[in-house]
């Protein structure tokens, strides 16, 4: 089974390295190491007539954003060539955009995931990931004082001698999963989404559950549908914050008609394979091609699953 995009990515994340301070501080300095431009969501890549490609700029191209901008955070090695996130979201885009234009375009990292080679979208998830950490964990959490970066952008520590506290990374469990009864298989939509977009069910993992709990949990909650069992498929990491998700494919004994809970969704419905093939001729469609929905669904489609 290949790799979910955003995952199977070749980058040695080289950890022992993460703790010593001095050869780190050599290897950003170092003019030819690799820099991972991230304003947000929006991601530098170029574009190669049908082909699209992460644009990985030198240290020495990018010296007066570098200066400006927040702590880097190392994200590995490939090859000999040591690769940092640069968080510039809170930079002026005047400033910007003319050094960055010259390496290719800003682009959304969902709109061109699917475009790009895997390990190239691995790490742009990854930089994603860890530079939306670190804007969201600029104090502790316990005392309130600025965290400092520690282990190359792994670790926020509390600037408080008193205080101190180690922060990590957060990622949040979710499954997805994809119910069928024969052949039929459940899909819903919320409100927010695109109008006529169906996709697979969803939903947090709370303390104290298991995996295949909280499948059984979240389709009886959305959908008053009862499932005798879980299997898992696969699993994906989703920066869009922080989540983990982790897919199912889950049985019913029998198509029960929906019982949809408003506030989580829009709608529910059994459909067939052919309807979902006819979704477009019906105003419908499916998510994303970069999500790991999709690939649940087209995995029981043609009967992969």
């Amino acid at each position: 089974m290949h790799p979910n995009i955003y995952s199977g990515g070749d980058i040695d994340r080289a950890a022992t390295l993460r703790r010593d301070e001095s050869q780190l501080l050599a290897r950003f300095a170092h003019p030819d190491c690799r820099l991972v431009p991230m304003l947000g969501t929006r991601t530098l890549v170029r574009r190669e007539k049908s082909l699209v490609r992460v644009a990985l700029p030198r240290r020495a191209e990018l010296s007066p954003l570098v200066d400006d901008c927040g702590p880097p955070v190392f994200l590995g090695m490939i090859g000999d060539e040591a690769h940092f996130a640069l968080d510039l979201t809170e930079l002026p885009e005047a400033t910007i955009l003319p050094q960055l234009e010259r390496f290719g375009e800003l682009a959304e990292l969902r709109s061109v995931a699917a475009l790009l080679p895997a390990g190239e979208a691995a790490l742009l998830a990854y930089a994603r990931g860890v530079t939306h950490w670190h804007r969201s964990q600029r104090f502790c959490g316990r005392c309130g004082r600025p965290t400092e970066s520690r282990q190359g952008g792994h670790m926020l520590v509390c600037s408080a001698p008193a205080c101190g506290t180690q922060h990590f990374p957060r990622t949040d469990p979710a499954i997805i999963v994809l119910v069928t009864a024969g052949d039929l298989c459940l899909l819903g939509r919320q409100v927010r989404w695109t109008p006529g977009m169906f996709s697979t069910l969803a939903g947090f993992v709370e303390p104290g559950e298991s995996l295949e709990e909280a499948v059984a949990r979240e389709v009886m909650e959305e959908t008053g549908v009862p499932v005798a069992r879980a299997c898992y498929h696969s699993s994906q990491p989703w920066p869009f914050p922080a989540s983990l998700m982790v897919g199912f494919i889950a049985e019913a004994e029998h198509p029960v008609a929906p019982q949809i809970d408003r506030q989580e969704l829009e709608a529910a419905a059994w459909f067939s394979r052919g309807e979902i093939l006819a979704f477009a001729d019906q105003g419908r469609s499916l998510p994303g091609p970069d999500s790991i929905a999709r690939r649940l669904i087209e995995d029981w489609l043609h009967r992969l699953s």
